[in-house]
């Protein structure tokens, strides 16, 4: 396993089981060729891609098996979603699953009836060529905004997510994990969780740092602060709230692949943040290439 000063580790990158455009084995070959040393696979909610990217590793390239899990803060009204990078955990610890698996089948149900509407405006997409296109992995809205740009009616994904489509006219709530709850699972499966792009206000409503302080007494182990959705005083102010609590602060590039515009390696994490996770962890180990 490569731990040197020097390593260069992308703790956030996304394959066709959730929504990215490459599949787990070209996402880890991307992630050699693009020398990096260490490369964390953060699907949406499901561990589905863990055991191709395995199978695909190359020489010199570790993989963290992790996943991004939809959560909630039910502290304000409406509640403010966020997202919960869970590294090194077990994929068989029970309520984990069980929860995992709930907001899979709720963000599938709401992808149909978001299609439905479509349709009602006579918008011609297909549930079932959607369905097809996300290739057994997690379904969500970047597969129904792929489904828009096929049929012409916008052209990029930015523009299937405006006010217009995706983002307002044809958005629906779904069901996340209350956030306080999936930080417990995460630690009960022995992993360790992360709070991803905390500050990124491009995005939308944030939570507060009262909320971060408490996350940190319930056991969030590290910031997210070097992402392309936080501005340099957005990562700034991350980093000084992680000091201020003891929390490791990391860096990702959130690939998507041709979903988004960053890159593998756009931003990484510092060698001694990673070992302090893999110390942190009891669930699974980092996977390095024979």
């Amino acid at each position: 396993m490569t731990t040197a000063a020097t390593a260069r580790i992308d703790l956030h990158a996304h394959s066709t089981a959730s929504d990215g455009t490459l599949n787990p084995a070209e996402l880890v070959r991307a992630a050699a060729a693009v020398g990096l040393d260490i490369v964390a696979i953060t699907d949406h909610d499901t561990t589905g891609g863990w055991a191709e990217a395995v199978r695909a590793l190359p020489p010199g390239l570790s993989l963290v098996r992790g996943a991004e899990l939809s959560c909630r803060w039910y502290g304000v009204e409406p509640a403010i979603p966020l997202h919960l990078l869970a590294y090194l955990f077990d994929p068989e610890e029970p309520e984990l699953v069980a929860e995992l698996a709930r907001v899979r089948l709720a963000r599938e149900e709401r992808g149909e009836r978001i299609v439905r509407l479509l349709q009602a405006d006579g918008i011609k997409v297909s549930w079932r060529e959607i369905l097809a296109g996300a290739g057994g992995g997690t379904v969500g809205r970047p597969h129904i905004a792929q489904a828009l740009i096929r049929a012409g009616l916008v052209a990029t994904t930015t523009e299937a997510f405006g006010p217009d489509w995706l983002g307002e006219r044809y958005r629906l709530p779904k069901e996340d994990i209350d956030v306080f709850r999936a930080v417990r699972l995460v630690r009960a499966a022995g992993g360790v969780p992360v709070f991803a792009h905390p500050r990124a206000t491009r995005r939308g409503r944030i939570v507060p740092d009262e909320l971060i302080v408490e996350l940190a007494a319930a056991g969030l182990a590290g910031l997210e602060a070097d992402h392309e959705d936080h501005s340099p005083a957005e990562r700034a102010q991350v980093r000084r709230l992680a000091a201020e609590l003891g929390l490791l602060v990391t860096g990702s590039s959130d690939f998507h692949g041709t979903h988004k515009t960053v890159q593998l390696g756009a931003n990484t994490t510092d060698p001694e943040a990673y070992e302090r996770i893999v110390a942190a962890s009891s669930g699974v180990t980092p996977v390095a290439s024979g």
